[in-house]
């Protein structure tokens, strides 16, 4: 059963005076595909743009280059959306019989393509990563392929305690199993990682995340009120999976995908740059809400 939602994301930049913005490229605007369908969309830019082009990257998420009118005293993004979203029934499609059971190997046509979500981003040398990896791996030889990415999601989400962060950036894996600790996308990065060393082909994708606690005082997601971050993996039979492991979440319509990368750091909601000094800066406020209908 299809589910509506109305999505706001908005992003302001202050600054004490003013100072020369350069080109934003913004990756607001959801990722359209068979589970979810983009019915409406809105970009409002202050100062009034100069030029917007709409565009789409390597990965084939939706951009828009945003070149502002400057000097100004401020750069305020408000977008809004409605979709509709089917849903990931995740845990019900099938996988092909070779791939059922941990290990399976990809055919080699899909290995040419998922290539650069099978390299690990980060070096491992002392294997600590692997390691615990590794540990989700039954030593009977009985790991379900699903199943391990299942309990791998619920172990993070039971273990590690959520801290909201608002610098750039992302811990490295290492700093996520020191600390037990991190933001939505430091668990996205850990379980990446992990997985890509077990022989998974895993993405980053960034989005926005339901809480129906907005609405009726429904359950409250970890991670609402602004962008959100998770893990797709790829399984022979069922396609791209999505996985959070901030709030246990296995497919299903609460994640609304934006933008898929190999790493966080090609998936930042807004990049660009402004001439002026350090100072200037006055700081940045960012909003989202999403709604059912």
């Amino acid at each position: 059963m299809s589910v509506f939602f109305d999505i706001s994301h908005s992003t302001h930049y202050r600054y004490h005076q003013p100072v020369r913005l350069g080109e934003h490229r913004v990756m607001f605007r959801p990722r359209g595909s068979h589970d979810l369908r983009v019915l409406a969309t809105d970009l409002q830019v202050t100062p009034e743009p100069v030029d917007i082009r709409l565009i789409q990257d390597v990965y084939s998420n939706s951009v828009a280059l945003v070149r502002p009118q400057s000097p100004a005293t401020e750069l305020k993004l408000e977008c809004t959306f409605s979709v509709e979203h089917t849903g990931t029934r995740a845990l019900d499609l099938p996988l092909k019989p070779a791939a059922s059971a941990y290990p399976f190997a990809y055919s080699d046509e899909d290995r040419i393509a998922l290539q650069h979500y099978l390299l690990p981003y980060y070096d491992d040398p002392s294997g600590e990563l692997e390691a615990w990896a590794r540990a989700f791996v039954r030593d009977d030889g009985s790991s379900g392929t699903r199943e391990l990415l299942v309990e791998m999601t619920q172990v993070i989400r039971a273990s590690m305690r959520y801290v909201a962060r608002f610098d750039e950036g992302v811990q490295t894996p290492y700093e996520t199993l020191q600390w037990q600790s991190g933001t939505c996308r430091d668990f996205a990065t850990l379980m990446i990682e992990a997985v890509r060393r077990l022989g998974y082909a895993a993405r980053f994708v960034s989005g926005y995340l339901y809480t129906p606690w907005l609405d009726d005082g429904g359950p409250e997601h970890v991670g609402a009120g602004a962008t959100h971050a998770w893990v797709q993996v790829y399984l022979p039979g069922a396609g791209w999976i999505p996985f959070d492991p901030t709030n246990n979440l296995v497919g299903g319509t609460d994640l609304i995908r934006v933008g898929v990368a190999r790493h966080a750091g090609l998936a930042s909601p807004v990049s660009g740059s402004w001439v002026g000094r350090p100072g200037d800066f006055a700081g940045m406020f960012v909003d989202v809400q999403v709604r059912r209908r």
